[in-house]
Protein backbone atom coordinates (compact mmCIF):
# COMPACT_ATOMS: atom_id res chain seq x y z
CA UNK A 1 0.00 0.00 0.00
CA UNK A 2 2.86 2.33 0.58
CA UNK A 3 4.52 1.44 -2.30
CA UNK A 4 1.11 2.24 -4.20
CA UNK A 5 0.60 5.73 -2.38
CA UNK A 6 4.37 6.77 -3.16
CA UNK A 7 3.70 5.73 -7.20
CA UNK A 8 0.86 7.99 -7.37
CA UNK A 9 2.17 11.08 -5.48
CA UNK A 10 4.95 10.63 -7.76
CA UNK A 11 2.72 10.28 -10.96
CA UNK A 12 0.91 13.06 -9.79
CA UNK A 13 3.54 15.22 -9.79
CA UNK A 14 5.88 14.30 -12.87
CA UNK A 15 3.34 12.78 -14.87
CA UNK A 16 -0.02 13.75 -14.37
CA UNK A 17 -1.53 13.27 -17.75
CA UNK A 18 0.36 9.77 -17.78
CA UNK A 19 -1.47 8.68 -14.62
CA UNK A 20 -5.15 9.81 -16.02
CA UNK A 21 -4.59 7.19 -18.86
CA UNK A 22 -3.54 5.11 -16.74
CA UNK A 23 -6.57 5.22 -14.62
CA UNK A 24 -8.88 5.20 -17.51
CA UNK A 25 -7.11 2.50 -18.94
CA UNK A 26 -7.73 0.14 -15.54
CA UNK A 27 -11.59 1.06 -15.59
CA UNK A 28 -11.79 -0.27 -18.99
CA UNK A 29 -9.52 -3.40 -18.61
CA UNK A 30 -11.75 -4.03 -15.28
CA UNK A 31 -15.07 -4.07 -16.96
CA UNK A 32 -13.59 -5.63 -20.07
CA UNK A 33 -12.52 -8.80 -17.67
CA UNK A 34 -16.15 -8.50 -15.95
CA UNK A 35 -17.78 -8.84 -19.58
CA UNK A 36 -15.68 -11.91 -20.24
CA UNK A 37 -17.38 -14.80 -18.24
CA UNK A 38 -19.94 -16.79 -19.57
CA UNK A 39 -22.78 -15.46 -17.44
CA UNK A 40 -22.32 -11.63 -19.39
CA UNK A 41 -23.90 -13.25 -22.08
CA UNK A 42 -27.62 -14.72 -22.21
CA UNK A 43 -26.35 -17.03 -24.12
CA UNK A 44 -23.86 -18.62 -21.70
CA UNK A 45 -20.80 -18.90 -24.14
CA UNK A 46 -19.12 -16.10 -23.32
CA UNK A 47 -18.19 -12.94 -25.78
CA UNK A 48 -15.36 -13.15 -27.80
CA UNK A 49 -12.44 -11.20 -26.02
CA UNK A 50 -12.35 -8.13 -29.15
CA UNK A 51 -15.97 -7.64 -28.56
CA UNK A 52 -16.10 -7.83 -24.82
CA UNK A 53 -13.05 -4.96 -25.33
CA UNK A 54 -14.99 -2.92 -28.08
CA UNK A 55 -17.80 -3.03 -25.38
CA UNK A 56 -15.78 -2.27 -22.55
CA UNK A 57 -14.15 0.65 -24.29
CA UNK A 58 -17.27 2.01 -25.76
CA UNK A 59 -18.80 1.61 -22.19
CA UNK A 60 -16.21 3.46 -20.38
CA UNK A 61 -15.80 5.84 -23.02
CA UNK A 62 -19.31 7.29 -22.95
CA UNK A 63 -19.72 5.93 -26.66
CA UNK A 64 -22.32 3.73 -27.70
CA UNK A 65 -20.94 1.84 -30.51
CA UNK A 66 -21.86 -1.69 -30.12
CA UNK A 67 -20.80 -5.01 -31.45
CA UNK A 68 -23.25 -6.76 -30.12
CA UNK A 69 -27.10 -5.59 -29.34
CA UNK A 70 -27.06 -4.38 -25.74
CA UNK A 71 -30.86 -5.85 -24.67
CA UNK A 72 -30.50 -9.30 -26.76
CA UNK A 73 -26.62 -10.61 -26.41
CA UNK A 74 -26.02 -9.36 -22.51
CA UNK A 75 -27.85 -10.77 -19.56
CA UNK A 76 -28.68 -8.57 -16.65
CA UNK A 77 -25.15 -8.81 -15.35
CA UNK A 78 -23.91 -7.60 -18.10
CA UNK A 79 -26.45 -5.08 -18.39
CA UNK A 80 -24.62 -3.55 -14.85
CA UNK A 81 -21.66 -3.89 -15.55
CA UNK A 82 -21.99 -2.04 -18.63
CA UNK A 83 -24.22 0.51 -16.57
CA UNK A 84 -21.51 0.88 -13.69
CA UNK A 85 -18.82 1.60 -17.26
CA UNK A 86 -20.52 4.02 -18.24
CA UNK A 87 -21.21 5.80 -14.89
CA UNK A 88 -17.51 5.55 -13.83
CA UNK A 89 -16.66 6.95 -17.53
CA UNK A 90 -18.74 10.02 -17.10
CA UNK A 91 -17.40 11.39 -14.10
CA UNK A 92 -14.01 12.48 -16.65
CA UNK A 93 -10.73 11.71 -16.67
CA UNK A 94 -8.79 13.94 -14.48
CA UNK A 95 -12.09 13.76 -11.67
CA UNK A 96 -11.38 10.04 -11.88
CA UNK A 97 -7.39 10.63 -11.40
CA UNK A 98 -8.05 12.89 -8.45
CA UNK A 99 -10.48 10.29 -6.68
CA UNK A 100 -7.54 7.67 -7.23
CA UNK A 101 -5.02 10.05 -5.43
CA UNK A 102 -7.87 11.17 -2.87
CA UNK A 103 -8.40 7.08 -2.12
CA UNK A 104 -5.19 6.22 -2.01
CA UNK A 105 -2.86 9.29 -0.81
CA UNK A 106 -5.67 10.37 1.52
CA UNK A 107 -4.94 13.88 -0.21
CA UNK A 108 -4.97 16.00 -3.43
CA UNK A 109 -1.18 16.83 -4.55
CA UNK A 110 -0.73 20.39 -6.05
CA UNK A 111 -0.58 19.01 -9.70
CA UNK A 112 -3.87 17.04 -9.91
CA UNK A 113 -6.02 20.35 -8.31
CA UNK A 114 -4.45 22.26 -11.45
CA UNK A 115 -5.39 19.48 -13.83
CA UNK A 116 -9.20 18.90 -11.77
CA UNK A 117 -9.54 23.14 -11.80
CA UNK A 118 -8.55 22.97 -15.78
CA UNK A 119 -10.89 20.52 -16.45
CA UNK A 120 -13.80 21.48 -14.20
CA UNK A 121 -12.98 25.08 -14.95
CA UNK A 122 -12.87 26.07 -11.10
CA UNK A 123 -10.82 28.75 -10.17
CA UNK A 124 -9.88 28.05 -6.25
CA UNK A 125 -7.70 25.36 -5.65
CA UNK A 126 -9.29 24.51 -2.33
CA UNK A 127 -12.51 23.18 -3.22
CA UNK A 128 -11.51 20.79 -5.44
CA UNK A 129 -12.14 17.99 -3.23
CA UNK A 130 -15.31 19.14 -2.12
CA UNK A 131 -16.11 19.92 -5.83
CA UNK A 132 -15.46 16.23 -6.94
CA UNK A 133 -18.38 15.46 -4.40
CA UNK A 134 -20.44 18.12 -6.20
CA UNK A 135 -20.01 16.21 -9.13
CA UNK A 136 -21.30 13.39 -8.24
CA UNK A 137 -24.09 14.32 -6.58
CA UNK A 138 -25.52 17.05 -8.88
CA UNK A 139 -24.89 13.98 -11.46
CA UNK A 140 -26.55 11.81 -9.51
CA UNK A 141 -29.54 13.69 -9.00
CA UNK A 142 -30.06 15.06 -12.72
CA UNK A 143 -30.26 10.94 -13.54
CA UNK A 144 -32.70 10.47 -10.78
CA UNK A 145 -34.79 12.92 -12.31
CA UNK A 146 -34.70 11.76 -15.58
CA UNK A 147 -35.22 8.63 -14.67
CA UNK A 148 -38.72 9.42 -12.66
CA UNK A 149 -39.79 11.30 -15.71
CA UNK A 150 -39.43 7.97 -17.87
CA UNK A 151 -41.07 5.77 -15.32
CA UNK A 152 -44.43 6.56 -15.33
CA UNK A 153 -44.36 6.57 -19.34
CA UNK A 154 -42.74 3.16 -19.76
CA UNK A 155 -45.12 2.05 -16.88
CA UNK A 156 -47.79 2.61 -18.60
CA UNK A 157 -46.56 1.26 -22.18
CA UNK A 158 -46.46 -1.98 -20.08
CA UNK A 159 -43.52 -3.04 -18.67
CA UNK A 160 -43.86 -4.18 -14.66
CA UNK A 161 -42.95 -1.71 -12.30
CA UNK A 162 -39.57 -3.11 -11.67
CA UNK A 163 -38.65 -3.51 -15.37
CA UNK A 164 -39.87 -0.09 -16.22
CA UNK A 165 -37.31 1.10 -13.11
CA UNK A 166 -34.29 -0.63 -14.63
CA UNK A 167 -35.31 0.71 -18.05
CA UNK A 168 -35.87 4.36 -16.77
CA UNK A 169 -32.63 4.18 -14.81
CA UNK A 170 -30.95 3.11 -17.45
CA UNK A 171 -31.75 5.30 -19.97
CA UNK A 172 -31.42 8.63 -17.34
CA UNK A 173 -27.68 7.41 -16.95
CA UNK A 174 -27.01 6.62 -20.44
CA UNK A 175 -28.82 9.73 -21.67
CA UNK A 176 -26.96 11.80 -19.00
CA UNK A 177 -23.47 10.68 -19.49
CA UNK A 178 -23.91 10.60 -23.43
CA UNK A 179 -23.47 7.29 -23.90
CA UNK A 180 -25.66 5.75 -26.15
CA UNK A 181 -26.59 1.93 -24.93
CA UNK A 182 -30.21 1.25 -24.99
CA UNK A 183 -31.41 -1.82 -22.37
CA UNK A 184 -34.53 -2.20 -25.00
CA UNK A 185 -35.13 -4.09 -28.07
CA UNK A 186 -34.98 -1.97 -31.37
CA UNK A 187 -33.65 0.64 -28.85
CA UNK A 188 -35.79 4.02 -29.13
CA UNK A 189 -37.66 3.39 -32.79
CA UNK A 190 -40.43 1.89 -31.38
CA UNK A 191 -40.73 5.16 -29.55
CA UNK A 192 -40.53 7.65 -32.49
CA UNK A 193 -43.42 9.37 -32.13
CA UNK A 194 -43.75 9.52 -28.60
CA UNK A 195 -42.76 12.89 -27.26
CA UNK A 196 -43.07 11.60 -23.41
CA UNK A 197 -39.72 8.84 -23.83
CA UNK A 198 -38.02 10.41 -26.35
CA UNK A 199 -37.86 14.45 -24.61
CA UNK A 200 -36.67 13.40 -21.35
CA UNK A 201 -33.63 11.87 -23.19
CA UNK A 202 -32.85 14.32 -25.13
CA UNK A 203 -33.45 16.83 -21.97
CA UNK A 204 -30.42 14.77 -20.69
CA UNK A 205 -28.29 14.57 -23.19
CA UNK A 206 -28.67 18.11 -23.40
CA UNK A 207 -27.96 18.85 -19.96
CA UNK A 208 -24.91 16.22 -19.61
CA UNK A 209 -23.26 18.03 -23.09
CA UNK A 210 -22.98 21.33 -21.29
CA UNK A 211 -20.53 20.53 -18.79
CA UNK A 212 -20.18 20.61 -14.95
CA UNK A 213 -18.33 23.89 -15.51
CA UNK A 214 -22.05 25.15 -16.86
CA UNK A 215 -24.25 23.46 -14.96
CA UNK A 216 -22.28 24.19 -11.61
CA UNK A 217 -21.99 27.75 -12.49
CA UNK A 218 -25.86 27.81 -13.12
CA UNK A 219 -26.67 26.71 -9.92
CA UNK A 220 -24.32 29.19 -8.22
CA UNK A 221 -26.27 32.00 -9.70
CA UNK A 222 -29.58 30.26 -9.49
CA UNK A 223 -30.58 32.60 -6.44
CA UNK A 224 -29.46 35.97 -8.08
CA UNK A 225 -32.26 37.96 -9.67
CA UNK A 226 -31.22 41.22 -11.06
CA UNK A 227 -28.61 40.54 -13.85
CA UNK A 228 -28.26 36.54 -12.95
CA UNK A 229 -27.68 36.18 -16.65
CA UNK A 230 -24.86 38.71 -16.96
CA UNK A 231 -22.91 37.39 -13.66
CA UNK A 232 -22.44 34.21 -15.54
CA UNK A 233 -19.37 33.23 -17.08
CA UNK A 234 -18.04 33.36 -20.01
CA UNK A 235 -17.68 30.10 -20.66
CA UNK A 236 -21.34 29.48 -19.88
CA UNK A 237 -22.21 32.27 -21.94
CA UNK A 238 -20.44 30.83 -24.89
CA UNK A 239 -21.38 27.00 -24.50
CA UNK A 240 -24.96 27.43 -23.89
CA UNK A 241 -25.43 30.14 -27.02
CA UNK A 242 -23.20 27.98 -29.50
CA UNK A 243 -25.01 24.37 -28.09
CA UNK A 244 -28.56 26.31 -28.54
CA UNK A 245 -27.69 27.27 -32.02
CA UNK A 246 -26.68 24.46 -33.14
CA UNK A 247 -29.13 23.01 -31.63
CA UNK A 248 -31.81 25.13 -33.51
CA UNK A 249 -29.77 24.69 -36.92
CA UNK A 250 -29.01 20.95 -37.28
CA UNK A 251 -32.36 20.27 -36.36
CA UNK A 252 -34.12 22.90 -39.06
CA UNK A 253 -30.97 21.23 -41.16
CA UNK A 254 -31.81 17.53 -40.83
CA UNK A 255 -35.63 18.37 -40.97
CA UNK A 256 -35.08 19.80 -44.71
CA UNK A 257 -33.13 17.05 -45.98
CA UNK A 258 -35.04 14.46 -44.85
CA UNK A 259 -38.68 15.35 -44.68
CA UNK A 260 -39.82 13.66 -47.41
CA UNK A 261 -37.41 10.49 -47.14
CA UNK A 262 -39.87 7.75 -46.87
CA UNK A 263 -37.41 5.31 -45.25
CA UNK A 264 -37.14 7.63 -42.54
CA UNK A 265 -39.31 11.49 -41.87
CA UNK A 266 -41.37 10.72 -44.64
CA UNK A 267 -43.35 8.05 -43.07
CA UNK A 268 -44.32 10.14 -40.24
CA UNK A 269 -47.04 12.55 -39.39
CA UNK A 270 -45.82 16.62 -39.10
CA UNK A 271 -45.74 16.16 -34.80
CA UNK A 272 -43.68 13.07 -35.49
CA UNK A 273 -40.85 14.65 -37.92
CA UNK A 274 -40.66 17.48 -35.78
CA UNK A 275 -39.70 15.31 -32.82
CA UNK A 276 -37.50 13.08 -34.99
CA UNK A 277 -35.79 16.54 -36.28
CA UNK A 278 -34.88 17.27 -32.91
CA UNK A 279 -33.61 14.13 -31.88
CA UNK A 280 -31.85 14.15 -34.77
CA UNK A 281 -30.12 17.51 -33.78
CA UNK A 282 -29.84 16.53 -30.44
CA UNK A 283 -28.26 13.24 -30.44
CA UNK A 284 -25.13 13.42 -32.65
CA UNK A 285 -23.70 16.11 -29.95
CA UNK A 286 -22.28 13.00 -28.33
CA UNK A 287 -25.80 11.32 -27.75
CA UNK A 288 -26.01 8.54 -29.81
CA UNK A 289 -29.63 7.61 -29.47
CA UNK A 290 -31.53 7.03 -32.50
CA UNK A 291 -35.24 7.40 -33.50
CA UNK A 292 -34.52 6.69 -36.98
CA UNK A 293 -32.93 3.88 -38.78
CA UNK A 294 -29.43 5.53 -39.37
CA UNK A 295 -28.29 3.66 -42.07
CA UNK A 296 -31.35 4.64 -44.45
CA UNK A 297 -30.57 8.64 -43.94
CA UNK A 298 -29.78 10.36 -46.87
CA UNK A 299 -26.30 10.75 -47.60
CA UNK A 300 -26.19 14.57 -47.25
CA UNK A 301 -27.54 13.97 -43.66
CA UNK A 302 -24.77 11.70 -43.40
CA UNK A 303 -22.47 15.20 -43.91
CA UNK A 304 -24.94 16.95 -41.66
CA UNK A 305 -24.28 14.17 -38.83
CA UNK A 306 -20.66 14.38 -39.34
CA UNK A 307 -20.26 18.03 -38.80
CA UNK A 308 -22.72 17.91 -35.74
CA UNK A 309 -20.44 14.71 -34.39
CA UNK A 310 -17.04 16.46 -34.77
CA UNK A 311 -18.10 19.38 -32.64
CA UNK A 312 -19.65 17.62 -29.66
CA UNK A 313 -20.65 18.67 -26.38
CA UNK A 314 -19.08 21.14 -24.05
CA UNK A 315 -15.76 21.38 -22.00
CA UNK A 316 -15.25 19.22 -19.03
CA UNK A 317 -18.81 17.25 -20.07
CA UNK A 318 -19.57 13.75 -20.62
CA UNK A 319 -19.69 14.30 -24.62
CA UNK A 320 -16.65 14.46 -26.68
CA UNK A 321 -15.97 16.05 -29.80
CA UNK A 322 -13.66 18.83 -30.47
CA UNK A 323 -16.03 21.11 -27.90
CA UNK A 324 -18.72 23.88 -28.38
CA UNK A 325 -16.34 26.31 -26.93
CA UNK A 326 -13.69 25.41 -29.41
CA UNK A 327 -15.44 26.07 -32.45
CA UNK A 328 -16.70 29.53 -30.77
CA UNK A 329 -13.39 30.52 -30.30
CA UNK A 330 -12.49 29.91 -33.34
CA UNK A 331 -15.36 31.80 -35.45
CA UNK A 332 -14.82 34.70 -33.22
CA UNK A 333 -11.46 34.76 -34.45
CA UNK A 334 -12.27 34.85 -37.50
CA UNK A 335 -15.09 37.14 -37.40
CA UNK A 336 -12.24 39.74 -35.42
CA UNK A 337 -9.90 39.19 -38.15
CA UNK A 338 -12.64 40.10 -41.15
CA UNK A 339 -13.62 42.80 -38.59
CA UNK A 340 -9.57 43.88 -38.60
CA UNK A 341 -9.82 43.82 -34.78
CA UNK A 342 -6.59 42.90 -32.96
CA UNK A 343 -8.55 41.17 -30.02
CA UNK A 344 -10.92 38.77 -29.60
CA UNK A 345 -13.61 39.88 -27.53
CA UNK A 346 -17.52 37.95 -26.66
CA UNK A 347 -19.63 38.88 -24.08
CA UNK A 348 -17.82 42.01 -23.13
CA UNK A 349 -14.59 40.06 -22.50
CA UNK A 350 -11.41 39.45 -24.58
CA UNK A 351 -10.16 35.91 -24.93
CA UNK A 352 -6.74 35.15 -24.50
CA UNK A 353 -4.42 34.11 -28.04
CA UNK A 354 -3.48 31.02 -25.76
CA UNK A 355 -6.63 29.87 -25.61
CA UNK A 356 -7.22 30.71 -29.43
CA UNK A 357 -3.97 28.41 -30.38
CA UNK A 358 -5.35 25.67 -27.65
CA UNK A 359 -8.28 25.95 -29.97
CA UNK A 360 -6.71 25.21 -33.61
CA UNK A 361 -4.28 22.30 -31.71
CA UNK A 362 -7.50 20.49 -30.90
CA UNK A 363 -9.19 20.97 -34.09
CA UNK A 364 -6.17 19.75 -35.75
CA UNK A 365 -5.37 16.95 -33.43
CA UNK A 366 -9.10 15.92 -33.71
CA UNK A 367 -9.20 16.06 -37.87
CA UNK A 368 -5.51 14.06 -37.90
CA UNK A 369 -7.23 11.27 -36.00
CA UNK A 370 -10.36 10.88 -37.57
CA UNK A 371 -8.21 11.44 -41.01
CA UNK A 372 -5.77 8.50 -40.13
CA UNK A 373 -8.54 6.16 -38.98
CA UNK A 374 -10.70 6.80 -42.15
CA UNK A 375 -6.97 5.42 -44.04
CA UNK A 376 -6.88 2.53 -41.81
CA UNK A 377 -10.71 1.69 -42.24
CA UNK A 378 -10.35 1.50 -45.81
CA UNK A 379 -7.55 -0.38 -45.82
CA UNK A 380 -9.30 -2.88 -43.21
CA UNK A 381 -12.76 -2.73 -44.46
CA UNK A 382 -14.65 -2.75 -48.18
CA UNK A 383 -16.83 -0.06 -46.50
CA UNK A 384 -17.15 3.68 -48.72
CA UNK A 385 -15.56 6.69 -47.26
CA UNK A 386 -18.63 7.78 -46.18
CA UNK A 387 -19.67 5.04 -44.10
CA UNK A 388 -15.91 4.84 -42.78
CA UNK A 389 -15.79 8.40 -41.72
CA UNK A 390 -19.22 8.37 -40.29
CA UNK A 391 -17.89 5.39 -38.13
CA UNK A 392 -14.68 6.76 -37.69
CA UNK A 393 -15.96 10.60 -36.39
CA UNK A 394 -18.36 8.58 -34.20
CA UNK A 395 -15.87 7.10 -32.50
CA UNK A 396 -13.67 9.76 -31.85
CA UNK A 397 -16.18 12.42 -30.51
CA UNK A 398 -17.75 9.29 -28.42
CA UNK A 399 -20.73 9.91 -30.08
CA UNK A 400 -22.20 6.15 -30.91
CA UNK A 401 -23.73 6.57 -34.00
CA UNK A 402 -23.33 4.23 -36.95
CA UNK A 403 -24.56 3.62 -40.62
CA UNK A 404 -24.72 -0.13 -39.65
CA UNK A 405 -21.12 -1.20 -40.14
CA UNK A 406 -19.71 -1.83 -36.38
CA UNK A 407 -20.84 -5.62 -35.84
CA UNK A 408 -19.43 -6.88 -39.23
CA UNK A 409 -16.62 -5.13 -39.16
CA UNK A 410 -13.27 -7.16 -38.67
CA UNK A 411 -11.24 -7.69 -35.21
CA UNK A 412 -8.30 -5.45 -36.80
CA UNK A 413 -10.52 -2.53 -37.60
CA UNK A 414 -12.30 -2.83 -33.77
CA UNK A 415 -9.35 -2.89 -31.97
CA UNK A 416 -8.60 -0.29 -34.43
CA UNK A 417 -11.49 1.95 -32.91
CA UNK A 418 -11.11 1.16 -29.62
CA UNK A 419 -7.85 2.98 -29.54
CA UNK A 420 -9.83 5.79 -31.32
CA UNK A 421 -12.36 6.21 -28.64
CA UNK A 422 -9.71 5.95 -25.77
CA UNK A 423 -8.08 8.73 -27.74
CA UNK A 424 -11.33 10.85 -27.94
CA UNK A 425 -12.04 10.79 -24.67
CA UNK A 426 -9.12 10.56 -22.84
CA UNK A 427 -5.70 11.55 -25.05
CA UNK A 428 -7.24 15.20 -25.57
CA UNK A 429 -7.98 15.88 -22.15
CA UNK A 430 -4.50 14.75 -20.80
CA UNK A 431 -2.62 16.20 -23.39
CA UNK A 432 -4.09 19.72 -23.35
CA UNK A 433 -3.94 19.44 -19.32
CA UNK A 434 -0.21 18.64 -19.26
CA UNK A 435 0.14 22.08 -22.30
CA UNK A 436 -1.84 23.86 -20.18
CA UNK A 437 0.48 23.35 -17.09
CA UNK A 438 3.07 24.57 -19.23
CA UNK A 439 4.30 27.72 -19.12
CA UNK A 440 7.94 28.26 -20.93
CA UNK A 441 9.41 31.51 -20.12
CA UNK A 442 11.83 32.25 -22.77
CA UNK A 443 15.01 34.87 -21.90
CA UNK A 444 15.89 35.77 -25.40
CA UNK A 445 12.89 36.59 -28.10
CA UNK A 446 13.64 36.38 -31.89
CA UNK A 447 12.51 39.08 -33.93
CA UNK A 448 9.30 38.90 -35.88
CA UNK A 449 8.48 38.27 -39.36
CA UNK A 450 5.16 37.68 -40.99
CA UNK A 451 4.56 34.70 -43.45
CA UNK A 452 2.27 34.84 -46.16
CA UNK A 453 -1.33 33.46 -45.14
CA UNK A 454 -3.44 32.41 -47.65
Amino acid sequence: MLALRGWVDQAAREYPARLAMTVFAAVITLVWLLLLPPWATTSGQGAPAVDALFTATSAVCVTGLVVHDTATYWSEYGHVVILVGIKVGGLGVMTLASLLGLAVSRRLGLTQKLLTASETKTERLGEVGALLRTIIITATSIELVIALLLFPRLLALGDSAGMAAWHALFYAVSSFNNAGFVPTADGLLPFASDWLVLLPICLGVFIGSLGFPVILNVITHRRRRHHWIRSLSLHTKLTVTTSLALLVGGAVLIGALEWNNPATFGSQDGATRVLSSIVASVMPRSGGFSSVDTSRLHQETWLATDALMFVGGGSASTAGGIKVTTLAVMLLAILSEARGDKDTDAFGRRIPRDTLRLSIAVVFMGATAVLVTCLALLRLTPYSLSEVLFEAISAYATVGLSTGITASLPDAAKLWLCGLMFVGRVGVISVLGALALRDRRRIVRFPEERPIIG
